[in-house]
């Protein structure tokens, strides 16, 4: 079974790559080996994944796939977008980058909350040769937090594919729709044969 290393320690996007991946044993960079810190200098998601993937693919000598990707809400231009993990000025905190999202949008009526989450996915292999994808889904941005299930921005996500706010989604229901599912299954489908 070919190992791919995910170039990120979000347990929540390693189930979600492991889940598109099944043919193949899916392990994080921290359990391949790989400990050090990956800059994300670059001013979009493609550039973001690529620029993990192949850090960690370098490094290791193997497979490696990233994802960078976030929340793009329309009366904030866009924003937080690619600062989406550290939108409250620290990483990975979601409770104080909700928090801060519901701030900038007090008053902002329901039908100006459009918003979309974005992923852009990025395979390295040793031999050099490079695939990317990258996958949308559209909401809405909810006045308050709605359900307990995914990670991040979920609880305030208002998929109109489901119907339903991804945090009150199964993670099979998200994964049907999600911006990533979408990116992982247009990558695999990109590196067909590879593995």
């Amino acid at each position: 079974m070919q190992t791919i290393v995910a170039a990120s320690g979000n347990k929540g996007k390693l189930r979600e790559i492991a889940e598109i991946f099944k043919g193949c044993n899916v392990v994080s960079m921290a359990e391949a080996g790989f400990s050090g810190e990956i800059e994300e200098t670059g001013s979009t998601f493609a550039e973001n994944a690529l620029l993990k993937a192949r850090t960690v693919c370098r490094a290791l000598g193997a497979p490696a796939l990233a994802d960078d990707s976030g929340l793009c809400v329309e009366a904030l231009g866009g924003a937080p977008g690619i600062y989406s993990a550290r939108f409250c000025g620290r990483h990975g905190d979601d409770a104080a980058n909700n928090a801060l999202l519901l701030q900038k949008l007090a008053g902002v009526p329901a039908r100006e909350r459009g918003a979309y989450f974005e992923s852009c996915v990025a395979l390295c292999l040793p031999d050099g040769r490079e695939f990317t994808a990258s996958g949308k889904t559209y909401g809405r941005i909810l006045c308050a937090p709605q359900g307990t299930n995914g990670f991040g921005y979920d609880p305030l996500f208002y998929s109109e594919e489901l119907n339903k706010c991804f945090g009150e989604a199964s993670a099979a229901e998200k994964n049907a729709v999600s911006h990533r599912a979408k990116a992982l299954a247009a990558l695999a489908k990109a590196a067909e044969g590879v593995f």
